[in-house]
């Protein structure tokens, strides 16, 4: 596939009317007069691009030059009832292609719907009400009056419905999923595995579990996507049942939520995405086997069918995610409102936001002048990915203020370490290590930010007498050859202390020939990654690295850490009590590396 690239800009256009229209009593009635008002506005909304978009017009680019244009309705962005609303398709259908509705769930593509038909039945409307409404019936739409889609050229509606991450995946099959495992397994043992999760800087622990959260937002179940698959690998089924299916199945889910989400999309990345929804359907029986789901007619799940089609036609899904427009809603919309008395609301709205933007484009314009009127930054040849480069960033000073001859054998070394002398009891320590990356969009030019950390702190205790535990979290080291992706040449390790040495202490432990690192981590090793992960979940399975009783520990520059990386207990078939978030790296002997903390580590461990 041809690498595309696609910009997204939003301005707001007008307001549509939110009357419910209560004084027309019949319910049917009611729908279709604000099916038909939905409409009408948007067909005065976009009546002028019906000229535009056939012959074109003038449009000045970013660029300042002047080409010939022809804007035209290309998507649609919206949850499922706008998108039923937009096409005037049925509930419980799909908007794009002609599925039957007691087969949404079974994986099978359908044909897309038949635009000619549709656009024929909507010509009978001449004919009477209910010729209009049969000629509809049968192209398999609601009967609508003049759809504002009806006469726009070069748009194709039932292929202009996007698909969408927020709405379709976390808060359509990620919170399905959630709650079929915990009819499936018990929400008491879901919980209590939620619990005992080490922390990281990209996870969020829920220490009272998940099982009773209200009103879960898209982000929360975001962030128990990245910890599910590793509190169910071995839990007990019941009634006997292997878990085998159930693991496969999760991991297809989560497999196919983190691939829709990639920034740039390759025909490789395509086939992955096909494969993942193609696990699923293979395994899915898993849940009606344990009596939690009797069919799978989900038009969420259905949509899963569009994603290829989509990210071909308007490219990554993050160009028609609703999760911006939902947010844009409370900048645009709820904020406006309520800077309003309540009464004859859009004309204080639509001047309330005129003059927002007007301060907006004045305060840039005044910091514009104050840097002395720089031209835009060019960036050149600039694709989304993912950014593998991080930098690694150290405190300038110490928390706390406060190796011999590599030419030697080990068992030299651990001689030469009994009397060895020290010239110094403490070290300089730091608790923090963090990782930041290049953002080439920051308004004033290529800015970083912090997207990783490793905590290293021992036990606090506050001035009240209670104690905050200790910390030591666990990263991926490079172990001389590791490359961008991938495990060849890593390793992960638990840091615990990161330490300086002056330079002037240096000089009298080491040969002068050797040259210090400024910063030094004391780190216990796991066991080295498998040429391949574990086969029915694919994660890499890890455990400490012991010698003659003790955990075997090294002291590295480090520059050699590339980041943190999550550890997903084996918990068995049920959670140990004695376990908790704070010690559960120093009582569990297995772990599971996690790759679903973020999409770096995730194209790393895949």
């Amino acid at each position: 596939m041809q690498d595309a690239l696609y910009t997204t800009a939003y301005v707001l256009l007008a307001y549509l009317p939110t009357s419910k229209l209560e004084h027309i009593t019949n319910q049917a009635s009611r729908r279709r007069t604000l099916g038909n008002l939905f409409h009408a506005c948007l067909s005065h909304i976009t009546a002028p691009l019906r000229d535009a978009g056939a012959k074109g017009i003038p449009i000045a680019s970013g660029d300042g030059v002047v080409r010939r244009g022809h804007p035209i309705v290309a998507c649609y962005i919206g949850d499922y009832p706008e998108q039923l609303l937009v096409t005037c398709v049925k509930t419980g259908w799909c908007p794009t292609c002609e599925a039957e509705h007691g087969s949404l769930g079974d994986g099978e593509a359908s044909a897309l719907r038949n635009l000619e038909a549709i656009l024929a039945a909507l010509d009978t409307l001449d004919k009477g009400g209910t010729v209009y409404a049969e000629a509809c019936k049968e192209a398999g739409i609601k009967p609508v009056v003049n759809p504002f889609w009806e006469h726009l050229p070069y748009t194709n509606i039932f292929t202009s419905i996007t698909s969408d991450v927020l709405h379709q995946l976390y808060q359509g099959i990620i919170k399905h999923l959630i709650e079929w495992l915990k009819d499936s397994l018990g929400a008491a043992e879901l919980d209590a595995r939620c619990r005992r999760l080490p922390p990281n800087h990209n996870i969020r622990l829920f220490m009272k579990g998940i099982s009773k959260l209200n009103r879960v937002t898209g982000r929360e179940h975001a962030q128990i996507s990245r910890f599910l698959l590793g509190i169910i690998v071995d839990i007990r089924l019941p009634n006997g049942f292997s878990s085998i299916r159930l693991v496969k199945s999760v991991r297809a889910v989560l497999d196919f939520v983190y691939l829709a989400q990639y920034p740039m999309h390759t025909s490789e990345t395509l086939v992955l995405l096909e494969d993942a929804r193609e696990h699923f359907h293979a395994n899915k029986s898993i849940f009606v086997d344990l009596g939690v789901r009797n069919d799978f007619n989900l038009p969420k799940l259905h949509s899963w069918d569009h994603y290829g089609m989509n990210i071909k036609l308007y490219g990554s899904s993050d160009n028609y995610n609703t999760e911006y427009t939902e947010r844009l809603h409370i900048d645009l919309a709820k904020d406006a409102y309520r800077s309003t008395n309540h009464k004859d609301e859009f004309p204080q709205m639509t001047l309330w936001l005129e003059r927002k933007e007007k301060i907006l484009r004045r305060d840039q314009f005044i910091d514009w002048n104050l840097r002395g009127r720089p031209s835009p930054p060019i960036i050149k040849n600039l694709r989304p990915g993912i950014i593998y480069d991080r930098t690694l960033r150290m405190a300038k000073n110490p928390t706390r203020k406060a190796l011999i001859d590599p030419t030697l054998t080990r068992a030299q070394i651990e001689r030469e370490a009994n009397s060895f002398h020290l010239p110094f009891n403490k070290v300089p320590v730091f608790q923090n290590i963090k990782f930041t990356t290049s953002d080439p969009y920051g308004n004033a030019g290529p800015t970083d930010s912090i997207v990783d950390s490793v905590h290293v702190h021992p036990t606090k205790t506050l001035a009240n007498g209670n104690k905050i535990p200790a910390r030591f979290d666990t990263a991926l080291i490079n172990t001389g050859n590791g490359g961008k992706s991938g495990t060849n040449g890593y390793r992960i390790a638990q840091v615990r202390v990161v330490f300086t040495i002056s330079p002037r202490l240096a000089e009298k432990i080491l040969p002068p020939n050797i040259d210090l690192p400024e910063h030094l981590a004391y780190v216990e090793w796991f066991s080295a990654f498998k040429s391949e992960p574990e086969r029915h979940h694919s994660m890499y399975k890890v455990s400490r690295t012991m010698k003659d009783g003790d955990r075997l520990a090294s002291i590295i520059p480090v520059l050699n850490i590339r980041r943190s990386i999550h550890l997903l207990p084996k918990f068995g078939p049920i959670a140990p009590p004695e376990w908790k978030s704070h010690n559960v790296l120093d009582e569990c002997p297995i772990f599971f590396a996690n790759p679903w903390t973020d999409r770096h580590i995730y194209t790393t461990l895949f």
